[in-house]
């Protein structure tokens, strides 16, 4: 089955009707004018107060092979849900599978049992009944949805939500786009987890070898055959399995986006990936930030920026020429890309750079930035032995369980909110950080944070087991508690050596980058490896909620837990 015929809807097979994924109607239709509402200008876009979604099994094709996917309407990405802040929704989610499934509202703040992650806040939707969410939409921006049971998401089960302010809206603009990158393989997400656990290495083509041009000390080879781990292990899973889709686009299909030369196109971009964190930009066309994670931010330009799995941006581009630019979603590995076009007539295509040389990883991305070779050879165990679990003073770090699941203490964490992320720190153009953003208001709540809370991201790479504080999900830890409305500082260390998305069902986080009453508000951090981030959070939701690396694997590998507020309403202090 080709790309064509999915686009067509269905072929009959053997006397009965196969029905293979469709795009949905918001992407076929290629361009929303800003004073055409796209919920009139496009069929597939959900809105209104009363919406009915449905969870299916259709087989996706793409490349020229065809899979098994998980979609919601029978399209992947699923529907585009447009609502407006201020109003209240109701949404009947029926489950068509054999298997138990669950929407959650990424980044919608509701109460908790409407949040949809099973055995937290809900039973989930069992198969073949009907789940009705309902809630009030407090607020505007763009976010996503997806399935919080198993390893669906990672089969097609996500799409788009995009909420309209309910007066004005700071961010001028002509068109939209809506773009939701993804990684989709052929090979089902458990066969995945299943090669990870048996060699955390068995995705990584790139490799070091004696030859590669990077050559290393007999030093350094001890270093890092201590830890078991090559300095290119930058991305669990890769381009050796993965195709990189923009709308459900492969690259060779290339989604296209129209405009008109002078209009200022406002793109939505969303990080629907189950593994991939991307590097995004437009050759030849500056992009202007505008928004992050739904949150309005000072405009600030670039060329390119780092976006995490779960993450949001809402840019703008002002494209003038009348010719085709390349939207460019490389992953942070640099093993495969996404490709998709913006152009001012349907068929046009613009030149599509090669993948840039990979990136590997630094002494800072060991946490052991500053420090001596003497230190170094201390903390790597000196004759190629595994890296101390120890500071670099010989202390524990505060509330890390030792135990095989943890391989390494980052000595030295710093702060890289400045940082521009993994394999960004050469290129000679400017780049996105998040010391960059500056939320548009004010912080809402001002008071100091009365407390701090330390979590470490801590793992084994060898064993592929992930943590938070050195124990798993599965160890039956005590859950994150927090009374209600306190203010409270929290600081997440990257004990590890690759980038986390962390992210908090929710709330709305401040994270701390030197903007005092201006911090950026966001629900999902990257944290690079051997750094540290900071975010003040005040705890005025009540409930209990997930907290976890948007990594898929490493979620289900163990780095999650409950944050719970209490007291709920109508209980007593």
């Amino acid at each position: 089955m080709t790309r064509r015929d999915a686009l067509n809807g269905a072929l009959t097979l053997g006397g009965g009707l196969a029905i293979t994924a469709l795009l949905p109607g918001w992407v076929r239709a290629q361009s929303h004018a800003h004073h055409t509402p796209m919920a009139a200008a496009s069929p597939g876009v959900l809105s209104g107060e009363r919406i009915a979604l449905s969870i299916g099994e259709t087989p996706f094709a793409v490349g020229g092979r065809t899979g098994h996917a998980i979609t919601v309407n029978g399209t992947l990405p699923a529907p585009l849900i447009r609502l407006r802040e201020g109003q209240n929704v109701r949404i009947d989610v029926t489950n068509h599978l054999d298997a138990d499934s669950s929407i959650h509202w990424h980044g919608i703040l509701l109460p908790f049992q409407m949040d949809g992650v099973p055995g937290i806040s809900f039973p989930g939707i069992r198969p073949h009944e009907t789940f009705t969410y309902e809630f009030p939409i407090r607020q505007a921006g763009t976010y996503w949805y997806h399935s919080h049971s198993g390893l669906q998401e990672a089969m097609g089960h996500y799409g788009p939500i995009i909420i309209d302010p309910a007066h004005h809206d700071p961010v001028e603009y002509d068109r939209e786009h809506v773009l939701v990158l993804s990684d989709w393989s052929f090979m089902h997400p458990h066969r995945v987890m299943q090669r990870l656990k048996q060699s955390p290495d068995y995705f990584n083509r790139q490799q070091n070898t004696l030859f590669d041009g990077r050559p290393m000390t007999t030093e350094q080879r001890a270093m890092w055959g201590g830890m078991r781990m090559m300095p290119s292990d930058i991305a669990d899973v890769t381009g050796a399995t993965y195709t990189y889709l923009v709308n459900g686009h492969g690259p060779a299909e290339n989604w296209t986006g129209l405009f008109e030369p002078g209009e200022r196109v406002r793109l939505r971009i969303i990080n629907a990936s189950a593994m991939s964190i991307m590097n995004i930009r437009i050759p030849g066309l500056p992009i202007t930030v505008v928004n992050a994670d739904g949150e309005n931010v000072r405009p600030v330009t670039v060329d390119e920026f780092q976006i995490g799995v779960a993450e949001t941006y809402d840019v703008i581009v002002t494209p003038t020429a009348d010719h085709a630019y390349t939207i460019v979603s490389e992953s942070i590995d640099r093993s495969g890309m996404g490709r998709a076009t913006l152009a001012p007539r349907p068929g046009m295509a613009a030149d599509v750079p090669p993948l840039r040389e990979r990136p590997t990883l630094t002494m800072r991305d060991m946490g052991m930035a500053g420090m001596d070779h003497a230190a170094m050879g201390h903390d790597m165990g000196g004759d190629g032995g595994a890296m101390d679990h120890g500071m670099r003073d010989g202390s524990v770090a505060p509330g890390v369980d030792l135990n095989p699941g943890v391989d390494m203490i980052a000595p030295m964490p710093v702060d890289r909110t400045g940082d521009r992320g993994l394999g960004l720190d050469g290129v000679g153009h400017r780049v996105l950080v998040y010391a960059d953003l500056e939320a548009l208001n004010p912080n809402p709540d001002p008071r100091p944070p009365a407390r701090e809370l330390q979590i470490h991201l801590t793992g084994n790479m060898e064993r592929y087991m992930w943590s938070f504080d050195g124990r798993r999900f599965s160890e039956q830890v005590e859950p994150i508690r927090f009374a209600r409305d306190e203010r409270v500082r929290v600081k997440l260390v990257n004990d590890t050596m690759m980038t986390h998305p962390i992210h908090l069902h929710g709330f709305f986080f401040e994270l701390v980058n030197g903007h005092t009453g201006h911090h950026p508000r966001k629900h999902t951090v990257n944290v690079l490896p051997g750094g540290f981030v900071r975010f003040d959070l005040t705890t005025d939701a009540p409930g209990d909620w997930a907290f976890h690396c948007h990594l898929m694997m490493h979620m289900h590998a163990g780095m999650f837990n409950v944050v719970t507020v209490r007291p709920l309403d109508g209980e007593m202090a």
